[in-house]
């Protein structure tokens, strides 16, 4: 199933939200930092900043209860923008399978990952 189907992520659009660093400094635990675009779906949507085509917002994709990650592609090139800032992509495949297990692709890799429960946090 792809991650818009999901009511936990239906509320934001990955294709267009950026990568903004990964933590595995714990074992049963994996954190994609993003800059995320909301939906108007979202409670904290708003309007587009004039020079802004979405609404954007910090938060995390956390993964938790993790019990296997398996990188068939790891790159983690840094992109710099225009305004100086360094992201690694976007999110631009993200599908979940049963027994718990979620696909994820970009230009920083592509990875399997097996864990109990999958949020995304805003902050």
């Amino acid at each position: 199933m792809r991650y818009e189907d999901d009511p936990r992520f239906d509320s934001y659009y990955l294709e267009d939200s950026y990568v903004l660093g990964l933590d595995e400094s714990e074992p049963s635990r994996l954190v994609f930092s993003l800059l995320l675009v909301l939906t108007p779906k979202h409670p904290f949507y708003s309007a587009p900043e004039p020079n802004e085509q979405y609404c954007y917002r910090n938060g995390a994709l956390t993964f938790e209860g993790v019990s296997a990650i398996n990188w068939a592609e790891r790159t983690f090139r840094p992109v710099r923008d225009s305004a100086g800032e360094i992201d690694y992509g976007n999110i631009d495949v993200f599908e979940l399978e049963a027994n718990e297990r979620y696909d994820l692709k970009g230009e920083w890799g592509r990875v399997t990952i097996t864990a109990e429960t999958a949020r995304i946090d805003v902050y």
